[in-house]
This record gives structure tokens, C-alpha cells and sequence, in this order.
């Protein structure tokens, strides 16, 4: 009994000593650090998109014929050129437009250019359409589809070129149109030439042939205001023309004046 007794004893010392190994184990396992792989870091955040402001910005600055552009507004009579702005897949599309003849009412032509800018700010041209538009270098197209109604000199621009006439002549509208009832010449109206902040710039009167031609200081857009006229009971109101930057650079403006013959 005594032996069987000694035997259990040492066995239960035994299974003790051996628990407490095991115990011990563990906690020096669990307090030991993770072989297992880090998580990977977070991938670097990207740039803000731009905003509509700067995208606008960077399109504008793609040609200088629109300097001094700004956005459409349905409440300027004879706005003759502007952009618009949209939401595109990736960032912007801004479509820039410049009309030219009679804008007062709705512009005879019109050529405008669609761009997309990206979140990082690249620009991109997407389409070109409308209108024939005569090259930068020599300005928008004026009075009489593209021709300017005066020779423009090589020197001492931009220049605003436009023509003044008067309708109707005839009280009633034949068709084919009768030669004789062709809109008159205005000669001797004011011109008045502002910038966009409301600044004289430049001023002229028109001559003999209904034409005026008046220099500006650079490229960009301005309002040309016609004064009113003895005998003639509409006088056009203010509108927008926007000229491209160059010395023989011009922009053609179209002074349709109201006779009062109904």
C-alpha cells in the first residue's frame, strides 16, 4: 500500500510538473510576434480633381482667341462668344463658341470647339465644328462672311471692324428680295469700345460707307456700344465681340439699326 502510494504521489508531481511546461508554453507563445505577412499599405491617395474654375482656366489658355471669353448667359443680347461647362466621365467638358454677324440675333455663324480636362489637368480637344473661321492670326470672321468691310492695316491692332445699316427700307418684304429695298448705310454713328470691366478703350464714328474700324490694346473680349442716330428709332443695343491678340488681328461687328418703316 505504502509503494502504491509513493508511485501515485510521484506520478501526480510528475503530470503537475508537466501541466505547468505546457502552460508556460503557451503564454510564451502567445506572447511572441506574428511571423504571418503585414498587410500591404494603403495605395497613395490621389490628387483632388480639379474644379470647374481651373478647368476652365486651362482651356481658355489653348488658343488666344479666347482670351477674355466668358460663360454663356442667356440674359446678354448679343453675346457673340462664351463657354459652357458639363460634367464629364473623367473631370470636365468645357465647349467654347464664337459667333460672328447680326449676334443680336443669335450670331449668322458659329464655330465652336469641345475639350475634355481630367482630374491631373490634361486637356484634350474632342471635336471642332461649325462655321469656316479665318485663322487666329487674322481674327474672327466679320461683316460680309469673313471679309472685313475695310482693309485692316498690317500694324497697330487688334483691331474692331464693323459695318452700320438701317432696315427696313421698304414697309412691306418682297421675295426675291428687292435690291432697292436693301438696307441703308448709317454714317456718322458713335462707337463706343469698352472692356469687359466697363473701360473706354477705344471710340469712332462711321464713315460715308456705314463702315468703322477702331483699334484696341490687345486680344480678348469687348463690348461695342452703337450711339443712337437722328431719324432712325432702334439703335443696337450693347453686345460682345472677342478678338484674337496679333497687330492685323481683327473681329467684325454688325450695327443693324431699326428704321421704323412697318
Amino acid at each position: 500500500m505504502k509503494d502504491c502510494r509513493r508511485r501515485a504521489g510521484s506520478g501526480g508531481a510528475l503530470a503537475v510538473l508537466l501541466l505547468s511546461l505546457v502552460v508556460a508554453g503557451c503564454s510564451a507563445g502567445a506572447g511572441a510576434p506574428s511571423t504571418s505577412p503585414s498587410p500591404p499599405p494603403s495605395a497613395t491617395p490621389r490628387g483632388v480633381p480639379l474644379t470647374q474654375a481651373e478647368a476652365v482656366a486651362r482651356v481658355l489658355a489653348q488658343d488666344p482667341r479666347f482670351s477674355g471669353i466668358g460663360p454663356a448667359d442667356a440674359n446678354l443680347i448679343g453675346q457673340s462668344a462664351w463657354y459652357e461647362v458639363t460634367a464629364a466621365v473623367v473631370g470636365w467638358r468645357v465647349t467654347v463658341t464664337i459667333g460672328w454677324g447680326d449676334c443680336q440675333a443669335g450670331c449668322i455663324g458659329r464655330h465652336s470647339w469641345d475639350y475634355d480636362v481630367d482630374a491631373s489637368g490634361v486637356v484634350t480637344l474632342v471635336e471642332e465644328r461649325g462655321d469656316p473661321l479665318v485663322d487666329g492670326t487674322e481674327g474672327s470672321p466679320g461683316a460680309g462672311g469673313g471679309v472685313p468691310p475695310v482693309a485692316i492695316p498690317a500694324d497697330g491692332g487688334p483691331w474692331i471692324v464693323g459695318l452700320a445699316h438701317a432696315g427696313p427700307v421698304c414697309p412691306v418684304e418682297r421675295i426675291p428680295p428687292d435690291p432697292a429695298c436693301a438696307d441703308r448705310l448709317v454714317v456718322g454713328a458713335g462707337i463706343t469700345i469698352r472692356d469687359t470691366d466697363g473701360r473706354v478703350v477705344s471710340q469712332a464714328v462711321t464713315s460715308p460707307d456705314g463702315t468703322f474700324l477702331a483699334a484696341v490694346p490687345a486680344g480678348g473680349s469687348y463690348i461695342v456700344e452703337a450711339g443712337p442716330v437722328e431719324g432712325l428709332l432702334g439703335t443696337p443695343g450693347p453686345f460682345e465681340v472677342v478678338v484674337g491678340d496679333g497687330a492685323a488681328a481683327w473681329a467684325g461687328a454688325d450695327l443693324a439699326y431699326d428704321t421704323g418703316i412697318r
